[in-house]
């Protein structure tokens, strides 16, 4: 399958889960068709071999006519080839459809994560978003894997019935009344599944999330001995998604015995009527063993049906919240079509900080959520009145590629440790970075081409941090926002990192919010915030000096106490 175009023609419909569906259905109209169409044929084989095997009995053994027999038993065989060879081709179909689906609606999931950036964790836990790429694209993918198989199931019914009444009006009738029949009572059993299925997703994506969370934060629960407290949690929660899973396969065996029972009745009754036929001499012994044949058969498309209403229903549930995610707009969408230059002054109108291009300034601040939220609003990943060269920073294009917010809470992707800290593959970037970043040591000890667990696990938090660092100078942003870049890696460390982070971003505008005196003695332009606003800025040691509150801030403290003695 071909990877989605940036722009699908034709939106996927997610105003319900039902028109999603019907959506893919027409992107995917022509696999669909031919898979339909060879589930059709496939299933019409079948339905048609026992009535040759019937001829071959009554025209061939009863009459002793060795021409008939040998006639017949030619179409039979001609049937199973015909039958061998569709259903290899159905079952190609069906695969690929199942697949084409399933990709597909990952694609836009995924495609959709992006685009909401900081939206999406406000409105969808990760456990959700989790669960709708591990099982519901498996679903939706289900359903139309059926779609080849139910449509041959209709036909050869609607086809069985026919050759019946032609035969036997009466036993024609049991089939056309018996099949809607089996399906009215059969329909009552799909909601209660459908409701219970909906409740053991929901349950399972909030599972999912606290077992990202816990294992996030596991060593720090180790650290304060509420392992075994969130242990009990977790335990408590999967016993209420086991009894929830147990419930939705009670329904399912109640839906899973009535393909069997109801379908069974039926035959039994075809059978019946037609051995009834065969004793009073209305039917011939071929005939009677055709009827069998067709009674035996209906099994295959009935439980084929059945199988439909289960992956239909399972397929509208996982749609649902497929069509739950994509409905999703971004707080903060990125549509400007403004380029500044890279060289332009970046404005914080709220703060009234100023950031002046292609210097490394450095943002102190008594609150430290005060910083964060100027960090915030300078990404847009927060509505705030910035301008970036003169033009309102929501009017810009590309906002997310031209300015980079890298904070701790960022994670290392699996994979090789080259892709995950420069994608695009160019090696003298990537190695200026790790210089930059002081992580050499890291990358010396495990290499380049090393597998990085999920997040990263197998480093240290100092590790972690550095990789990060290294990864946000490789990009190379217009503007390049660190957030507390040197909080967890010794004095020694930091200082060199201090160093080498100004030749790093030469040319570049940098923005480092950090209270470090290490980091905020190399930086080009300290600005104090207290409160929300700029109250001072300068260099670091003329603000050591002017500005008290800003000592204390930085310091922590030691100077006023080292006044005081």
């Amino acid at each position: 399958m071909k990877p989605l175009p940036e722009k699908e023609p034709g939106r996927p419909d997610h105003r319900t889960p039902a028109r999603y569906l019907w959506w893919l259905l027409r992107v995917q109209w022509r696999s669909v068709t031919a898979g339909a169409l060879l589930g059709v044929v496939w299933m019409l084989s079948q339905a048609l071999m026992p009535a040759a095997i019937g001829r071959a009995i009554g025209d061939g053994l009863a009459a002793r006519d060795e021409g008939a027999l040998l006639a017949w038993s030619g179409v039979l065989l001609g049937l199973g080839v015909v039958q061998a060879v569709t259903g290899a081709a159905r079952h190609r179909f069906a695969v690929f459809n199942w697949l084409a689906a399933a990709y597909r609606t990952v694609q836009l999931v995924t495609r959709q994560a992006t685009r909401l950036g900081g939206t999406l964790p406000k409105r969808m836990s990760a456990g959700e978003v989790v669960s709708i790429g591990l099982s519901d694209v498996s679903h939706v993918g289900d359903a139309l894997d059926i779609v080849s198989r139910g449509s041959g199931a209709v036909v050869a019914i609607v086809a069985v019935a026919g050759i019946l009444l032609t035969t036997s009006p009466p036993l024609g009738l049991i089939v056309l009344v018996g099949v809607p029949l089996i399906l009215a009572i059969a329909a009552p059993l799909l909601r209660p599944y459908r409701d219970r299925e909906l409740a053991h997703r929901e349950l399972v994506g909030e599972l999912s999330t606290h077992a990202t969370d816990l294992v996030a934060g596991l060593r720090v629960l180790r650290g304060i001995g509420g392992e075994a407290l969130f242990s009990g949690r977790y335990r408590a929660e999967s016993q209420r998604v086991r009894a929830a899973g147990v419930a939705v396969a009670r329904a399912e065996t109640r839906m899973n015995g009535a393909e069997v029972l109801l379908p069974g009745l039926l035959i039994a009754l075809v059978t019946w009527a037609g051995a009834r036929f065969a004793v009073r001499g209305g039917i011939g012994v071929g005939e009677l063993v055709a009827f069998y044949g067709y009674a035996v058969f209906l099994i295959v498309p009935l439980k084929t049906l059945g199988e439909a209403a289960s992956k239909i229903t399972k397929g509208l549930v996982a749609a649902g919240r497929v069509t739950a995610l994509l409905a999703i707009d971004p707080e903060l969408p990125d549509t400007g079509t403004a380029r500044p230059a890279a060289s332009a002054e970046l404005v914080d109108i709220a703060s009234g900080l100023v950031v002046r291009p292609e210097r490394v300034t450095a943002i102190a601040a008594a609150d430290p959520r005060d910083a964060q939220a100027v960090a915030d609003r300078l990404g847009r990943y927060a509505a705030g009145d910035v301008d970036f060269g003169g033009v309102p920073l929501d009017a810009v294009a590309d906002v997310r590629k031209r300015i980079l917010v890298a904070v701790n809470e960022d994670r290392l992707f699996s994979g090789a440790l080259h892709e995950s800290l420069a994608p695009d593959g160019d090696e003298a970037v990537l190695k200026a970075a790790i210089h930059a970043a002081c992580v050499e040591d890291v990358v010396a000890s495990v290499g380049l081409d090393a597998h990085v667990a999920e997040a990263g696990r197998e480093f240290s938090g100092g590790q972690q941090q550095r990789l990060r660092l290294a990864r946000a100078l490789a990009a190379d942003p217009d503007v390049l926002v660190l957030v507390e870049p040197t909080s967890a890696v010794d004095a020694h460390t930091e200082a060199r990192i201090a160093n080498r982070l100004g030749q790093a971003r030469a040319g570049r505008t940098t923005v480092v919010c950090t209270t470090s005196p290490l980091m905020l003695d190399r930086a080009d332009h300290v600005v104090f915030i207290k409160d929300g606003s700029v109250v001072a800025e300068g260099t670091h040691r003329d603000l050591l000096e002017g500005e008290p509150r800003y000592a204390a801030a930085v310091t922590r403290g030691e100077t006023a106490e080292r006044a005081g003695t």
